[in-house]
């Protein structure tokens, strides 16, 4: 398959081939010919698989082939949960759309508004925006969404879980009925579906898996370390394995400035992004990191959303994220287009549990390391999966057998419920009965009171 038959001109084609893209991925392959035939849709897709150009390029060619330019009006309209996220899609807008008179323009907040205003009264075709500062520019009428086309919620579900779900409300309010509506997310949770099914109607829907294949491929295993010895191993395993680059995901912003503090008293150059830091601050040490002056960038799963960054070797997490589809979001960062690739997790006992989700979810036991020196007191259970030492894979044969007598187990316990249920209820009817038989019926007991009376009257007189 080749983009040119997906329906795309030659200058998006050209564009694309510029940008070393050689073929369409699998996402953009279901949804791009969608897209083109004007279908709403629905997406579950995760983050790496190219779902950017699956929503872009065919908006480029919809805008391209319709191309009336009314008042200088926007329209289209895509919805980011993050700063770096609506940075790097617009970004990718410019690279895909180096051949077509088009306008695009990043609308977030840490930037300053005027310019904003003023690249809107010259005329903007495509606004990459949070949903909190559109409403911003929106309450100071600066937006028309008269001429819109098309409406992309990116995210669906980081944009939920960050709390945006009444600000998503309010912008859709603001927009005409007749629009073309594509909404991408990572999981398709009720709230998720909630929001689809009130901003669209009659969608097209998309799943795309992750690519277990490529998975496997990035190398990752696990080193069982207590918690207050984690910046410790993991400046030890930087210094002695002569690591040279590394993004580092942190559960929390302080968690992220104490361990930047804790790896350069050790002589390590790291930086950290987090919601805190100014979006210029945060621009410039991604072009540091990126350039190679940061060795290492501390991040937040949050401020890490949208990070795109070439050629990058390695992945730690420092905390394991809660939620295993995460896992799969930050490995994806790296391994890139054949390149190789690296994930180390530092794992404490408490993160046990979410370890074992994270390999129900891959379907793969991560291998894991003793490092000298990190000693633990407590030692990390074995895995919940059935392993083939053999493949480094999980022994499919084993899942079914463990399948097959967990329900066998289930249907046994089912039935002996049943059987309890069934003897106590014909219990309780036995013991009903003979009550019945040996007292008297309340009726029957009056009756004989009232006899008992008159015969004694009788005997009286």
């Amino acid at each position: 398959m080749t983009f040119s038959k997906l329906g795309l001109s030659d200058p998006i084609v050209q564009a694309v081939r510029e940008a070393g893209y050689t073929r369409p991925t699998a996402v953009q392959e279901k949804v791009i010919p969608v897209v083109n035939a004007g279908r709403d849709l629905v997406a579950t897709s995760q983050t790496g698989t190219g779902k950017t150009a699956g929503f872009v390029l065919p908006i480029l060619e919809g805008l391209r082939s319709e191309y009336t330019r009314r008042a200088k009006r926007i329209r289209a309209l895509i919805l980011v949960p993050s700063r770096e996220l609506a940075l790097q899609v617009e970004a990718n807008i410019q690279k895909y759309s180096k051949y077509l008179d088009f306008t695009s323009m990043a609308m977030v907040g840490g930037l300053d508004v005027e310019p904003q205003k003023q690249a809107l009264i010259d005329g903007v075709d495509i606004v990459v925006a949070t949903p909190g500062r559109l409403l911003d520019m929106a309450h100071q009428r600066a937006l028309h969404f008269d001429a819109l086309e098309y409406l992309v919620l990116d995210e669906a579900d980081r944009m939920l879980d960050m709390g945006f779900v009444a600000d998503i409300n309010k912008i859709i309010e603001r927009l005409p009925a007749k629009r073309q509506n594509l909404l991408f997310s990572a999981t398709m949770s009720d709230a998720v579906r909630l929001l689809a099914d009130t901003a669209i109607d009659n969608a097209f829907e998309v799943s795309i898996d992750v690519d277990k294949a490529t998975v496997y491929k990035i190398s990752q295993w696990v080193v069982s370390v207590d918690k207050h010895n984690k910046s410790a191993l993991l400046s030890q395993l930087i210094i002695e394995r002569e690591w040279s680059q590394a993004l580092i995901f942190i559960r929390t912003k302080h968690g992220a400035a104490k361990l930047v503090s804790q790896l350069e008293k050790r002589g390590i150059k790291a930086e950290a992004i987090h919601g805190d830091r100014s979006q210029s601050v945060r621009t410039q040490i991604l072009a540091d990191f990126k350039s190679g002056d940061i060795g290492f960038l501390v991040a937040t799963g949050v401020a890490a959303r949208g990070l795109d960054i070439d050629g990058l070797t390695r992945v730690v997490n420092y905390d394991l994220p809660d939620d295993a589809n995460d896992y799969i979001h930050r490995i994806g960062r790296t391994g890139r287009a054949g390149a190789s690739g690296e994930a180390v997790s530092l794992v404490s006992f408490d993160d046990f549990k979410r370890m074992c989700a994270i390999e129900r979810r891959l379907d793969q036991v991560l291998e894991r390391k003793v490092i000298e020196g990190f000693v633990t007191a407590k030692e990390l259970p074995a895995s919940n999966l059935s392993f083939n030492l053999t493949r480094g894979e999980p022994d499919k044969e084993a899942r079914k057998k463990d399948k097959a007598a967990k329900k066998s187990n289930f249907v046994k316990k089912k039935h002996a419920a049943k059987k309890a249920k069934s003897l106590k209820a014909e219990k309780t009817t036995k013991t009903s009965t003979s009550a019945s038989q040996s007292k008297p019926s309340k009726g029957a007991s009056g009756e004989r009171s009232k006899l008992d009376f008159l015969n004694s009257n009788k005997k009286g007189s």
